[in-house]
């Protein structure tokens, strides 16, 4: 089950483009930090990911077929209770109660319940095999998992985390062969309550406003009519004057550096380096990414049991999901809201989470060619 030996087995790329974009992220944090009160932000983030490094290994040399069966049902319930945990004793930030401070560590459970969300559904679709899923027995239960931390998570309230829940969901079940039928009408859902957003907020707003929370219908106006509300969009509107202004190869940073963009450390990190190096930052960046995705697409392909497929293949609706909507919402093709970008944005719960999931592929990687000789 643990063997020091396969860390000879380990995907060298894998670690390789992890290295990359984690020195990537802490020297970008060291940019956006500079000369502020959060100087010196960087060295933190870089001991942390060193630290990580740990739980990464570990699990990584562990067989991951450990974590599915019923194990992944016991992590999946305490990922649950910890959820419930943040309602009674998680510490509010911003008005919003997402974290449970333990020590010196803010720890931020709706992104670790994605990781056990991932393995319980991997496990639920390794069952079948690779047969197409029946409605009834199998795609009801499996969003049935997701609901309850996507309900407990948009309480806190938290919509960004809950729609990656959306992302993880949608990509494990179509790679785990479910019938077209079925995922035409979950799509043809997510685009109905799209449009019923859309005619609200132009039709009755003041329905739309009874139903989505104030900060919600917020970024919903500032995304839809910019002009409407110039100090909502403020925000969206310097992202993409600092993104634009870095043209090819970047410029002086000043948008960054005169305060213009909130969060620059974390969440709106792209446009740091949007701004400071251009397209070619930008697209070296986003070259990192699909290198990493391509890695983790082989992985699950070589992979000789399914439930590990299926584990690489949430890992990988987690990644590109969020990549795609933090960059998206920063250069106005999607509403703003709070989503870091994996490996670059400052925080210790999401680079613990990218961790853990980057050891787990590296897991499958090392033991596909073993036989499963767990009872699960």
């Amino acid at each position: 089950m643990f063997n020091i030996r396969n860390i000879a087995k380990l995907d060298k790329s894998t670690l390789f483009v992890v290295l990359c974009l984690a020195s990537a992220g802490t020297f970008v944090i060291y940019r956006a930090t500079a000369d502020t009160h959060l100087k010196g932000l960087h060295l933190y983030n870089m001991y942390l990911f060193i630290a990580f490094c740990i739980p990464m290994l570990c699990l990584a040399l562990l067989d991951y077929r450990v974590l599915l069966g019923k194990m992944s049902y016991v992590l999946y319930g305490i990922g649950i209770v910890m959820l419930l945990l943040v309602k009674i004793a998680g510490e509010n930030i911003n008005g919003a109660a997402r974290w449970l401070s333990i020590g010196g560590f803010q720890l931020q459970p709706s992104e670790l319940a994605k990781i056990s969300s991932i393995l319980l559904i991997a496990h639920l679709l390794g069952k079948r095999n690779g047969q197409k899923l029946r409605l009834y027995q199998d795609v009801l239960p499996i969003c049935g998992v997701f609901l309850i931390p996507f309900v407990l998570i948009m309480k806190q309230p938290d919509l960004g985390t809950s729609l990656v829940f959306l992302g993880i969901l949608l990509s494990m079940l179509w790679i785990g062969n479910i019938r077209s039928l079925y995922m035409l009408v979950f799509i043809g859902v997510v685009i109905l309550a799209i449009g019923t957003i859309l005619w609200l907020y132009y039709a009755n707003f003041e329905l739309l406003s009874k139903i989505v929370q104030p900060h919600q219908l917020a970024r919903i106006q500032t995304f839809l009519d910019p002009a409407s509300d110039p100090d909502k969009s403020w925000h969206v509107k310097n992202a993409m004057k600092a993104i634009g202004s870095g043209g090819l190869d970047g410029s002086d940073g000043s948008y960054v550096r005169r305060g213009f963009i909130p969060y620059v450390y974390s969440d709106s990190i792209y446009v740091v380096i949007g701004e400071e190096f251009g397209f070619i930052g930008s697209a070296a960046l986003l070259l990192l990414y699909m290198l990493l995705v391509y890695r983790m697409v082989h992985i699950a392909m070589e992979s000789r049991d399914y439930a590990g497929s299926y584990l690489v293949a949430g890992f990988i609706g987690m990644l590109v999901f969020q990549v795609s909507v933090n960059i998206g919402m920063h250069i106005g093709i999607l509403p703003l809201t709070g989503i870091s970008l994996p490996f670059i944005s400052y925080g210790g719960s999401s680079l613990l989470t990218n961790m853990i999931a980057v050891g787990l592929i590296l897991s499958v990687h090392a033991h596909k060619d073993e036989k499963d000789i767990m009872n699960v």
